[in-house]
């Protein structure tokens, strides 16, 4: 509808799918987990296995305008939109999220960081439908975590999201840790960087402010120096080390990280 108003419709017909019931369906086998993609907001955000396999989906759903646009939007809505500043797009990202898409020619699967080619745009062909998401919850004990920021506490669009999920080792030592941003890039994507930095080390915060640090530089490495950037390079330092603490520790944090 925003669309239509801005460029007008570019279409001769519009055929509503969200009574389809094979894409309403929540599967839920073991930690394997299948998500159709007219599955709204509420619905997953309410799904008692979705909020304990993967409570940062749960956030990230209900963190998405108010109850009307929670109750009627999808997930597969907000992905196939691409937005840059879509909230479930970093934490699928984050899950490792595979799309699954029909056409004339069959199923084809995509990662959902592949499927995204650049803000509003996606690799869906003519003719193609995405139909639902799979993929695996995080490890047992891991937590993870969606934190948006917005210019108000409620409806607010994005400025800078992140998705993160973490689990510390029987040594104390980070075994598994995956983080994705949402509107500081083009399209979304795993900080592998910033992974590979925080993977097999104690949990502390200087460990935290460098991975804020190494969050930044990758920001900045893709996108360049942009209008936003003076605000994002700031608040990414600080949001990414906050994540990181809260899944790996889950303990009290200190108003801000001091970067290294």
């Amino acid at each position: 509808m925003v669309a239509m108003r801005q460029r007008g419709p570019w279409f001769d017909r519009l055929v509503d799918i969200s009574a389809i019931p094979e894409l309403r369906e929540i599967v839920v086998r073991g930690d394997q987990i299948r998500l159709g993609a007219c599955v709204t907001f509420a619905r997953a955000a309410a799904h008692p296995q979705l909020r304990a396999l993967t409570p940062m989906l749960a956030e990230a759903c209900l963190s998405i305008g108010g109850p009307q646009i929670q109750n009627v939007g999808t997930v597969g809505g907000n992905v196939a939109n691409a937005a840059a500043c879509a909230d479930t797009l970093p934490v699928l990202v984050a899950l490792d999220a595979q799309a699954h898409i029909a056409g004339a020619a069959g199923e084809r699967v995509l990662p959902v960081s592949e499927l995204i080619i650049a803000p509003h745009h996606t690799a869906l062909q003519q003719g193609e439908l995405l139909t639902a998401f799979s993929f695996a919850a995080p490890p047992a004990g891991a937590r993870s975590i969606f934190i948006k920021v917005g210019r108000r506490n409620a409806q607010a669009i994005s400025r800078l999201s992140v998705a993160a999920i973490g689990h510390v080792d029987a040594a104390g030592l980070v075994d598994h840790v995956r983080l994705a941003v949402g509107a500081a890039l083009p399209r979304p994507q795993r900080l592998t960087a910033v992974e590979a930095l925080v993977h097999g080390q104690r949990p502390a915060p200087g460990l935290y402010a460098l991975a804020g640090a190494q969050a930044v530089a990758v920001m900045l490495d893709i996108t360049g120096r942009r209008w936003s950037t003076e605000y994002k390079e700031v608040a990414l330092s600080q949001l990414a080390p906050y994540a990181l603490a809260r899944v790996l520790e889950d303990a009290p944090l200190p108003t801000r990280f001091d970067t290294p």
